[in-house]
């Protein structure tokens, strides 16, 4: 199929417009989007122009046909995803998610002017991982790693509509207390730091969290048979974060309790 994004023709074998552009070099901002997820086209901030279409069409999902004439970035694309952004920052804290915060330096956008966004306290109910609802987007993502996409836990969903939908428990049970197997896949696709390692977390509260000085070393998980990729992440010569590649055959960027959290025995002296 030929399709022509931003004046330039190419020829694809399929798949969605997002896919197109990034075959062709074009960086187009996701939050929502996961390459080992399902699209949702929860955020918005994808969408891209359309020349036919009666609304901007999100380039997540939005399957590429023959004939197609796109643009990413004109000045109705670049309007919605600055309002869109301004109304994230505006309702939730983006401090720790870097590419929303670099698409509103790209896009221009200034969350302040609508407001403030809530800071209730973080749920620490374990030892593993921290639950920060004031910096959630309700992206969709770790509902759907926890579901079919991943691991067909079904431990957590979307629970209220409008202003009070949140990510929620079954019953809004403690973590503790409900199906939740401690995977943390949810923790990996996370893009805002909504959900976060209890060390990580830690760290960045006594101002310690170094990421830019971390090494990552490869190596393979030691619980079992499976063979699954580690990637230790390593500051101060302790293990701080484990996470597995998304291109791996064998995790696809999904790991098991140990695997993630685990790693802890390597420090125990």
């Amino acid at each position: 199929m030929r399709i022509t994004i931003d004046g330039v023709t190419t020829e694809v074998d399929g798949g969605t417009i997002l896919d197109a552009a990034r075959q062709m070099g074009i960086d187009t901002p996701t939050l929502c989007y996961g390459d080992t997820l399902t699209p949702v086209n929860a955020c918005r901030v994808c969408v891209v122009e359309l020349e036919g279409a009666r609304t901007l069409v999100p380039a997540c999902s939005r399957r590429v046909e023959d004939g197609m004439v796109v643009h990413t970035d004109s000045e109705r694309v670049r309007t919605s995803r600055r309002m869109v952004l301004e109304l994230l920052g505006s309702s939730v804290d983006l401090s720790t998610a870097p590419d929303a915060l670099a698409y509103v330096d790209r896009y221009g956008a200034e969350p302040a002017r609508l407001g403030t966004p809530p800071a209730p306290a973080p749920r620490i109910d374990n030892d593993l991982y921290v639950r920060d609802y004031s910096k959630c987007i309700l992206c969709y993502k770790c509902v759907e790693a926890c579901g079919v996409d991943h691991q067909n836990t079904f431990a957590i969903a979307v629970a209220g509509r409008g202003f009070d939908a949140r990510i929620s428990t079954e019953l809004d049970v403690a973590l503790p207390d409900s199906a939740c197997v401690y995977c943390g896949n949810c923790v990996a696709v996370c893009p805002t730091g909504a959900l976060m390692g209890k060390t990580e977390f830690d760290l960045r509260e006594a101002g310690n969290w170094r990421e830019e000085e971390q090494a990552q070393v490869d190596t393979v998980c030691p619980y079992c048979g499976v063979g699954c990729t580690l990637t230790l992440h390593v500051q101060d010569d302790a293990i701080v974060k484990v996470t597995s590649p998304d291109d791996h055959d064998v995790t696809r960027g999904n790991l098991c309790i140990k695997g993630r959290f685990g790693y802890r025995y390597a420090q125990n002296r």
